[in-house]
């Protein structure tokens, strides 16, 4: 009889075999977008291959990054893993619970017994760890009371460390030990709360957070869990992004999920206050997709989805491009989202100074532009006189 393993368990055992190939398959629902999934090395590198029924979608990973990738792809999505290593074949059946049975063909012969794990041996360490316990992740439902983690919410776990990982690389350089932080379109507050939770706990800073959302009855609900956790340093608001006025200096903005060019407003706000760190990941970018005119390259607008992916990629490009013009090294990060959607963009942008250029620039009336300021907004207006494009953000910056 094979060995019962969690699926990340599993997955470390393979990746330990140095295999030559991964196939994952089976998918778990009629809906699923992905129905195979085939991973080999290339060349220093791993080629993760996704098959739609059409279409076949590629990307490349690093080993180190392999296991948690696949774990994402397959969590929940798929319910067999073959892969193949010298003189081996792994197979695993997933549950519906997402409990795996684990066998070794070695030879012709099936044993439960796995290979040896030679390169996974040791548990990834979460900033968020396991065995703690974290109101927070007790009452979404991804730790028990005792600070397991629940297996069907490993995912979600790894979800919510990535995002906490993408801050502290930041976080950590600071010299401080206070930090500001306004939370725009926070909803629900989950991550406003585990950011909190960070920045306090496990950080030692002394953080001073407010989210902001339109829907009055979700700040209540909000407020009222920040007291029954002790977290004196949070609150919530009820406000629109554009047009807010923070009652102290800003030194990180997050924005998940503002639609269209609420984006654009939190990143304006977050720029005219001098914010030191920027964390967005934006959504349902409409703005372009309406603008859009090619006419020498009919081919970006001619297929209403490349249509819709590129405009929304060009208007990521453009936010980034602009946050560099306005002196923060900016990154657009892969980043698997709360809901379990499929990838998402993560803006990342940190100032690189005490103030940024487009604050210098408004002080010095527009004179005092560097080269670099200069060639990203040549970027950006040639991008914008090739498609016609008029984005939100660099209206509201208003370059002189």
């Amino acid at each position: 009889m094979a060995k019962q393993y969690d699926l990340d368990q599993v997955l470390g055992l393979i990746i330990g075999a140095a295999p030559s190939r991964i196939v994952i398959s089976d998918p778990a629902h009629k809906s699923e977008r992905f129905k195979k999934l085939i991973t080999e090395p290339k060349a220093g590198i791993w080629q993760i291959a996704c098959y739609t029924d059409k279409q076949v979608f590629h990307e490349n990973v690093l080993l180190g990054d392999l296991e948690e990738r696949l774990f994402e792809l397959a969590d929940g999505h798929f319910r067999q893993i073959n892969a193949f290593s010298a003189g081996a074949e792994h197979i695993v059946l997933i549950s519906k619970k997402g409990i795996c049975m684990y066998k070794v063909k070695r030879n012709g012969n099936t044993s439960d017994a796995p290979l040896p794990d030679n390169s996974h041996n040791r548990k990834k360490r979460y900033l968020l760890e396991e065995g703690k316990t974290i109101p927070p992740l007790i009452d979404m439902g991804i730790f028990t009371a005792e600070g397991k983690v629940i297996n069907s919410m490993q995912g979600k776990y790894r979800q919510i460390n990535r995002f906490i990982e993408v801050i502290d690389d930041e976080v950590s350089r600071l010299d401080k030990e206070s930090i500001n932080v306004i939370d725009f379109g926070c909803g629900k507050s989950y991550l406003t709360f585990i950011v909190y939770y960070y920045l306090k706990e496990i950080r030692g800073l002394d953080p001073h957070v407010i989210g902001l959302d339109l829907k009055k009855d979700v700040i209540e609900k909000c407020n009222a869990a920040a007291r029954k956790y002790g977290y004196d340093g949070l609150n919530f608001e009820t406000g629109d992004i554009s047009g807010y006025e923070a009652p102290f200096d800003v030194d990180m903005v997050i924005t998940l999920h503002a639609c269209d060019t609420a984006t654009d407003h939190a990143l304006y706000n977050a720029i005219k206050w001098n914010a030191r760190m920027i964390f967005s990941v934006p959504c349902c970018q409409h703005e372009l997709n309406a603008q859009i005119k090619a006419e020498h390259l009919t081919a970006v607008t001619r297929y209403g989805i490349i249509k819709e992916r590129f405009s929304a990629l060009a208007t990521d490009a453009i936010r980034a491009d602009l946050l560099e013009a306005c002196g923060y090294k900016a990154q657009i990060l892969e980043f698997i989202d709360m809901e379990g959607t499929p990838k998402n963009l993560l803006i990342r942008a940190v100032r690189r100074g005490e103030k940024n250029s487009w604050i210098k620039s408004r002080e010095s009336g527009g004179s005092r532009i560097s080269e670099r300021q200069q060639a990203m907004l040549e970027e950006v207006n040639a991008l914008n006189s090739e498609f016609s494009f008029e984005p939100t953000l660099l209206k509201l910056l208003d370059f002189r």
